[in-house]
């Protein structure tokens, strides 16, 4: 089975964790996935940056739902900086990417009850085999020549390693591919220090 095309699809699926069965609490994983998101819709030309702020630079149509209602409200909302945009929204994205992987066929969601009273979603991973090959294309990012590498996959070690996603890159490997992981992230442009931010701040309590 192919992976999924969306980086918000690719990190949803590479924050979850077989052996528990479910994405870990403490993942920052709606912070991840709005700037998974943001990234491709810079990516694929549909916003630029302008002085540290989200700008509209709609070049070609978006028929990614996700990646459409966050350009839907970009477009209706004065400007704001990327940091803010990743603090917008979080749990609606993580449903509406989760919903997606579930359409197409990479997850099944299952209602389910906490102690028999609070109602909540079991995800399972239809087919182990994506997940793998979307952790080669981490681990192949960090070795390859930088010239070669997807800017999708530069993108997604990025959004990992600034969210210290440890299921992912652990701590050992982050240091041993600092260097790398800073070329990276620069390739991506301004995603991945914003979401080191978010994170930051929401620690904090920062509105």
């Amino acid at each position: 089975m192919a992976v999924p095309h969306s980086l918000p699809q690719r990190i949803f699926l590479l924050a979850y964790n077989p052996d528990k069965g479910r994405v870990d609490l403490g993942t920052n994983l709606g912070a991840m996935l709005r700037a998974a998101a943001l990234a491709d819709l810079l990516r694929g030309g549909h916003l630029t940056d302008e002085r540290g702020r989200a700008a509209i630079d709609v070049r070609h149509p978006c028929h990614d739902p996700v990646l459409g209602a966050l350009l839907e409200e970009i477009a209706g909302s004065k400007p704001h900086t990327w940091q803010s945009w990743i603090g917008h929204r979080q749990r609606a994205t993580v449903r509406a990417t989760r919903q997606q992987l579930n359409d197409g066929g990479w997850v099944h969601l299952q209602p389910h009850k906490v102690l028999g009273l609070f109602p909540t979603t079991r995800v399972t991973v239809r087919d182990p085999r994506v997940r793998k090959k979307l952790l080669d294309r981490v681990n192949t990012a960090l070795r390859k020549p930088i010239g070669s590498i997807d800017p999708a996959d530069a993108a997604l070690v990025a959004i990992i390693a600034a969210a210290d996603l440890n299921l992912v890159l652990d701590r050992k490997t982050r240091r041993a591919n600092k260097q790398r992981i800073q070329e990276l992230t620069k390739l991506s442009g301004p995603i991945g220090p914003a979401l080191h931010k978010s994170i930051q701040a929401a620690a904090i309590g920062e509105v």
